[in-house]
């Protein structure tokens, strides 16, 4: 995505500083219940705004990285803090459900509206590994307010996107004079997203009655920018592996033996340049199979984006861009699938020189997949062509990390994603584009699993840092996202009947 630095246009009034320490405190305050509208989303989110922060600092505090062991007691007490904050935002059931590994979050608010759609926000509470940490300009897990920004681990992937949403359903009620949301709202906030999900399948499926829905709304994702709101239509999926390949059990002499038999690392370099072809598509036969294409439409939409490509490969420090014949810089890393190799090795790479024919070598590769394929074909299509591409002398063998992600997308006529593009339309009072994301999450899993639609609502800016040093919110933009819930609970009822 590319980096925008501009004027913050029709955001709330600047955001006031806590004036008192920043102790333990609820995210969000409650309306009088019951009591007629009495005040706006924007200045209800504005007037609760420093309350607000207050406790999404003390959120970003606690250390819930996944990945390591040594921290699972505070992923938990993350869990437990956000249990906390939702049953202070008003939800009436709240649950911390276990799993193989780190606890979910999972609340409940029916609405009393006979036939009130059904929807499930998702996201995570748990954070990337903060290494490393003499990179920060602070500490990691004390946040700080610099401008308007709050920066710690966690603040934007994916506490601050969550937190918005304790604000947003007070700010719902409280500009509707409702006493329960205008939808049944389920949340779902997983502890393992940052590990992979290796258990977010497994509790869809063993919780599947209690998180039937008509809509996932998933808040894990960004904008293109502060003056082009966008919403994200799609995920794509990501299968990995390790190829191994052998040329026989032992290292030989190069002048003995060389250019009379199989060189393990030159065949695989050979194998791996075959990968692609002069127009930088995937040779592997059967690869796209299935592919959903972007419609025209999307292609338009994708157009009108404010792109600087040169700006982009600066930030990706290149000089050129390259890629499948035929499509942009934004649709091959959104909407194109691609096989990459990740690392490769093999031979002596010590000191000096060692005059060997290797015996062996190896490659990481990775595929990252587009809507309409299925990691398990690809799966079958790359050993197939293993099977037909390696020399007959040679042995070879793979080994798959998992499963992998399938990829997610929604519809561009789907009506939920009118309804976000609605309701963030009205508060950030501009027309609301759309862009896809190129990473990977379990979206498919929900989706697949729940049998709803996904769309996606989130408020990040590209220069949040995700998963780098000085990880960082933009507070206005956490804001928006809290008015764009609020706009989202009101609209949805009449979108998905129509």
């Amino acid at each position: 995505m590319g980096r925008v630095a501009v004027v913050v246009v029709g955001i709330s009034p600047p955001l006031r500083r806590p004036s008192r320490p920043l102790g333990r405190t609820k995210c969000g305050s409650s309306p009088e219940v019951g009591s007629p509208a009495v005040t706006t989303v924007p200045e209800y989110v504005a007037a609760h705004a420093d309350e607000w922060l207050s406790g999404l600092l003390d959120w970003l505090r606690i250390p819930s990285q996944s990945g390591d062991p040594a921290l699972a007691p505070q992923v938990r007490r993350s869990a437990e803090w956000l249990a906390s904050a939702l049953r202070a935002a008003g939800f009436p059931t709240v649950e911390v459900w276990e799993t193989g590994g780190h606890p979910a979050v999972f609340a409940e608010w029916v609405s009393e509206d006979a036939g009130a759609p059904q929807v499930l926000v998702y996201g995570h509470h748990d954070v990337q590994p903060v290494d490393p940490l003499e990179a920060w300009t602070s500490a990691p897990y004390e946040p700080r307010v610099a401008g308007d920004k709050v920066f710690g681990r966690g603040a934007a992937d994916d506490k601050g996107l969550v937190a918005f949403h304790l604000l947003g359903i007070r700010a719902h009620l409280a500009a509707t004079g409702r006493t329960s949301p205008a939808v049944t709202l389920r949340v779902l906030v997983e502890g393992e997203e940052e590990s992979g999900s290796p258990n977010f399948p497994a509790l869809l499926r063993a919780r599947r009655d209690r998180l039937g829905c008509d809509v996932v709304v998933v808040s894990d994702t960004g904008m293109w920018g502060r003056e082009t709101p966008s919403v994200v239509t799609s995920m794509r999926g990501l299968i990995s592996c390790q190829l191994d390949l052998v040329a026989r059990d032992v290292d030989l002499h190069s002048g003995s033996y060389g250019g009379a038999v199989h060189n393990a690392v030159t065949e695989l370099t050979k194998l791996l340049a075959s990968l692609h072809d002069a127009d930088r598509r995937v040779t592997v036969p059967g690869f796209y199979d299935g592919i959903v294409e972007p419609s025209p439409e999307e292609r338009a939409l994708i157009a009108r984006l404010p792109f600087d490509e040169a700006d982009w490969l600066s930030v990706a420090h290149s000089v050129e861009g390259v890629g499948e014949a035929g499509w942009s810089t934004l649709e091959r890393v959104w909407a194109r699938p691609t096989a990459e190799v990740n690392g490769v090795w093999g031979g002596y790479t010590g000191p000096g020189t060692k005059t060997i024919i290797p015996r062996e070598a190896h490659a990481k590769l990775s595929f990252r997949l587009v809507a309409g394929q299925d990691p398990v074909h690809v799966k079958s299509v790359v050993e197939a062509w293993l099977g037909s591409a390696v020399p007959a002398a040679l042995r070879w063998s793979v080994e798959w990390e998992g499963d992998g992600v399938r990829p997610c997308a929604t519809p561009l006529d789907a009506p939920a994603l009118a309804a976000v593009r609605e309701a963030m339309g009205r508060a950030f009072g501009q027309e609301v584009l759309v862009t896809r994301e190129g990473g990977s999450g379990p979206e498919a899993d929900l989706q697949d699993i729940l049998e709803a639609p996904v769309v996606f609502l989130g408020t990040a800016l590209p220069d949040s840092g995700w998963h780098a040093p000085d990880e960082n919110a933009d507070v206005p933009m956490l804001l928006k996202g809290a008015e764009a819930a609020a706009y989202l609970w009101e609209i949805l009822p009449g979108a998905l009947k129509s």
